[in-house]
């Protein structure tokens, strides 16, 4: 199995990433990638940009390099009802979310009822693509419950490959969550979480992994363009 798309990317504008816009991308179209998503951080993040960075996204060419670029955002999952860290009017304006908990905007103690509250309210939000990097251990959730209803809702569930070596205890919890996806039917994408360019489209250990619980590749939204093109249509947004 291999990625055609890397949908969980950083630029400089999140200001503990390391490259533009256009190294990103170019990064991408040397890799031979399909698609790339920018999705800096939504401003519960220190250093995060403002709403008029993302508002301003269109500004970038729909392709560029060769590439689909997808304008989007890493919101921030701010408390355990399900909470965004940017407005309803800012979400629907972009093309790809990712909706992630992180310890530094998060502030109550999580328990696992908790973060199967926020993920459950994650899958009824219509403007959510990506559960992201939801195999962190201090955040875990019922995964049996909340990876039933990614699949009822069509709900990506991120395997991210950064966290096999950031997060400890990830790589066992992502284990778990694939499998569980595999038994339900609940559609993944394989990303790479890059910071710097050279980590576009960079994703081994995540696919060791899959291949190790032969995960179907027809349940990798970003294992080929057909799969990718085909969410892109169920979710209206432009090929």
């Amino acid at each position: 199995m291999k990625i055609i798309a890397d949908l969980h990317t950083h630029t400089i504008a999140s200001t503990h990433a390391y490259s533009t816009v256009h190294e990103m991308v170019k990064a991408a179209s040397d890799k031979g990638l399909y698609a790339i998503a920018i999705t800096d951080h939504g401003k519960a993040m220190p250093g995060a940009p403002g709403p008029y960075y993302f508002e301003s996204l269109p500004i970038i060419p729909k392709d560029y390099l060769g590439v689909r670029v997808l304008k989007g955002m890493e919101a921030n999952i701010i408390n355990y009802d399900g909470a965004l860290d940017c407005s309803e009017k800012l979400l629907n304006s972009l093309e790809w979310i990712v909706a992630s908990m992180h310890t530094i905007s998060l502030f109550e103690k999580p328990t696992v009822e908790k973060c199967t509250n926020a993920y459950l309210a994650m899958c009824e939000n219509p403007n959510v693509n990506v559960l992201g990097h939801s195999g962190s251990e201090y955040f875990r959730y019922d995964y049996e419950t909340v990876i039933k209803r990614c699949a009822q809702t069509s709900t990506l569930v991120e395997i991210n490959n950064a966290s096999f070596g950031f997060r400890k205890g990830s790589e066992e919890c992502c284990k778990q969550i694939a499998l569980l996806c595999k038994k339900h039917g609940a559609r993944i994408v394989v990303d790479s979480d890059a910071h710097f360019l050279t980590k576009v489209g960079d994703v081994p250990n995540a696919l060791k992994m899959l291949s190790e619980i032969d995960f179907p590749s027809e349940l990798v939204v970003n294992s080929s363009v057909d799969n990718l093109k085909e969410y892109f249509k169920e979710k209206n947004i432009d090929i």
